[in-house]
């Protein structure tokens, strides 16, 4: 599924982009290539890749190549805003890219892989992406792994007062049991990653 977001929709953002459906025929100076030297990841190119024009609030367009972390039409694909104006998120077949706009050489490969739900939330301030154990979190001059959330699966069953509501999967009573996150303290109750 790809997904382009509105820059605006979540958080406000100081940049545009749109994404393209391949490299462009002319490729602009500024053309950087993710993910940067990442040991395990040099053939990551060879899956394809998400194309994106990003137009940053000063200087000439980026042309971003995000590898694919997987290839086929069911994994999450798309650009999101962040909590930060200057920051965006590229998610090329779950592997997720935090690129800084005013400097898209500083930019990131997430550790939770794959990303298989992104998550706004408006108070506090947070991006979350969900994996298949534990969800990853994004914040104004922050970014945090939850505790395991999950043997095997996380449904996130609503959002309430900056706490995330859900369940995971606990294996030895193949049973769903339930947790809540607090984005605020980064406490976690309950869950189904019981050793």
């Amino acid at each position: 599924m790809t997904i382009v977001t509105d820059a605006n929709a979540a958080f406000p953002a100081s940049w545009t982009a749109r994404q393209l459906n391949g490299p462009p025929l002319i490729v602009p100076a500024r053309h950087i290539v993710l993910p940067l030297a990442v040991s395990g990841e040099e053939d990551a190119l060879a899956r394809g890749a998400l194309w994106a024009e990003v137009r940053p609030r000063s200087g000439g367009s980026v042309l971003l190549q995000c590898a694919l972390g997987f290839a086929g039409g069911k994994v999450l694909s798309g650009i999101w805003a962040t909590p930060e104006p200057d920051v965006l998120l590229a998610i090329a077949g779950g592997y997720a890219y935090r690129v800084d706009t005013a400097a898209p050489e500083r930019s990131t490969l997430l550790p939770l892989r794959p990303v298989v739900a992104c998550l706004p939330v408006q108070e506090p301030s947070s991006l979350i992406l969900l994996g298949f154990h534990a969800a990853y979190v994004l914040q104004k001059g922050a970014a945090w792994t939850s505790a395991r959330l999950s043997w095997e699966g996380v449904t996130v069953t609503g959002i309430k007062d900056g706490v995330v509501h859900g369940t995971g999967w606990y294996m030895r009573s193949d049973r769903e049991l339930p947790f809540q996150l607090d984005l605020r303290t980064r406490e976690l109750v309950g869950g189904a990653f019981l050793p």
